[in-house]
């Protein structure tokens, strides 16, 4: 038994540090967890930003990874007062006719709703679909010896293409925008090897578990991890930022949930020169321009489709957003963004006075703006909902490098820990053998910029200390 103050101390407080924490104090340790902020949650904070009574995400909103995680499935966190809510359609896409391609649970359904291009729809996402539950774990994971490697083989011949390879097999513009829009998730351009991949997984986790909202915002599935966690006999300090490893409590391990960029500067003195140098060539990827609106009446959409469905993507076809991704990861700032659009209020009464609602959005950006994208975004709302602009009461914006001052691991705006493109998705943060070692003695990273990367989901917390068990304290789970 360890003579130390605590086992395993954990920095940062987001959904994999969390995660992490949890995973050893399960495993009889005994665990800290400090965080920077005078609350926890990381990406997953609620608060009245704009007018009392509207709660807006300050961060991730919807969450169709955290239905899908094995980790958050193993965990009684309903117990602890998470409640999901489900709108009728996973995702919405509204075009300039007036029409709307949907995201339905039933692959069926969606497929029928493409027209002639249900079929290659069908043939896409079906497979995985049917194989989803079987690969997850290793999907959603380091890379190893795969438990199902001919069904995982079959997933990656897809999702290792370009998007605007597999956006070729679609012949309408309806089917091609909603590729579009479930592929822009990946915050890169479309044209990008592996770009394929988070449409695909997206889709998929659609239709088996729904896009879902957590009641009362994104900050209860941080309430329900923190109090499984304190249940469990686990502790939480605040407003403890972290600057020096000489700061922390004497432990044999410590876990860190903050991308390369944080931990050298607290740990690098620790790190070989290799290390140092691998960790100081990660590359970061797009910022976000943010939005939240308090809102008289709901989103006047002109497709109803869209008020079905808690996710809008907005950007009319593939090749508008194809662009428009593709200027924003130039430098540029497209004059007709993609918007990813929430509106979890038409949904889940809590956030926001009767009969008002509140919206969420946020478009792409150069890693760093500081350019005011507002009226962009609320052109794009407006030119697929008239009269949206009549309904606005007020509005908190965020440009990428306020959202980095806010969340420090939200480096330039990057809310995905770091680009995932072909480069970086086996190979975050570093080429190791396992990606969640440093080359220190006991010491760790858990967050976003190791596998899977970005998403509340937490399996990046569980696989860094799964691995820091089996190496420090000799414990296999």
């Amino acid at each position: 038994m360890s003579k130390k103050d605590f086992d395993a101390i954990v920095v940062g407080s987001g959904p994999n540090g969390l995660s992490a924490a949890i995973t050893m104090q399960k495993a009889g340790l005994s665990v800290l967890i400090v965080e920077a902020k005078p609350t926890i949650g990381g990406g997953m904070r609620t608060a009245e930003l704009t007018l009392p009574g509207f709660k807006h995400d300050i961060c991730s909103a919807i969450h169709p990874m955290a239905m899908g995680s094995p980790f958050f499935a193993n965990l009684p966190l309903h117990e602890h007062g998470l409640e999901f809510v489900h709108a009728p359609l996973p995702a919405a896409h509204p075009f300039d006719n007036g029409k709307a391609a949907i995201l339905s649970r039933s692959i069926e359904e969606t497929a029928l709703s493409l027209g002639k291009d249900g079929k290659a729809y069908l043939d896409l996402v079906q497979p995985l679909v049917e194989s989803w539950p079987k690969i997850v774990d290793d999907t959603l994971g380091p890379l190893g010896i795969p438990k199902h490697p001919l069904l995982l083989a079959q997933f990656g011949l897809k999702a290792m293409q370009p998007a605007s390879w597999i956006a070729k097999s679609f012949e309408t513009e309806k089917a091609k925008g909603l590729w579009a829009g479930m592929t822009a998730h990946s915050i890169q351009p479309l044209t990008n090897y592996s770009s394929a991949a988070i449409g695909m997984v997206l889709s998929a986790v659609g239709h088996l578990h729904g896009w879902p909202i957590p009641k009362g915002g994104s900050q209860s599935i941080a309430d329900a991890l923190a109090s499984y966690f304190i249940s469990l006999g686990g502790k939480i300090e605040t407003n403890f930022l972290v600057k020096s490893l000489d700061q922390l409590p004497s432990s044999d391990a410590v876990l860190f949930d903050v991308t390369p960029k944080q931990l050298l500067q607290i740990a690098g003195e620790k790190f070989s020169p290799l290390y140092k140098w691998q960790l100081g060539r990660y590359r970061y990827g797009m910022g976000v321009f943010k939005i939240d609106w308090a809102l008289d009446g709901a989103i006047p959409f002109t497709a109803s489709e869209c008020n079905k469905a808690a996710t809008v993507h907005l950007g009319n076809t593939f090749n508008e957003i194809a662009a428009g991704e593709q200027l924003a990861s130039s430098g540029g700032h497209p004059e007709k963004p993609f918007v990813l659009l929430a509106q979890q209020s038409l949904f889940d009464s809590t956030r926001a006075p009767k009969g008002k609602h509140t919206a969420w959005a946020y478009c792409h950006v150069p890693n760093g703006s500081t350019v005011d994208m507002t009226a962009a975004i609320e052109n794009q709302v407006e030119r697929f909902a008239p009269g949206f602009k009549d309904q606005i009461l007020a509005k908190n914006v965020m440009n990428s490098s306020q959202i980095e001052a806010y969340n420090p691991n939200y480096i330039g705006g990057d809310i995905n820990g770091g680009i995932i493109d072909i480069g970086q998705l086996f190979t975050r943060p570093a080429l190791r053998l396992s990606p969640y070692r440093t080359s220190a003695k006991g010491i760790y990273i858990c967050s976003s910029s190791t596998p899977p990367g970005g998403g509340v989901h937490g399996m990046c917390g569980y696989h860094a200390a799964k691995t820091a068990l089996e190496d420090v304290f000799n414990i296999e789970i």
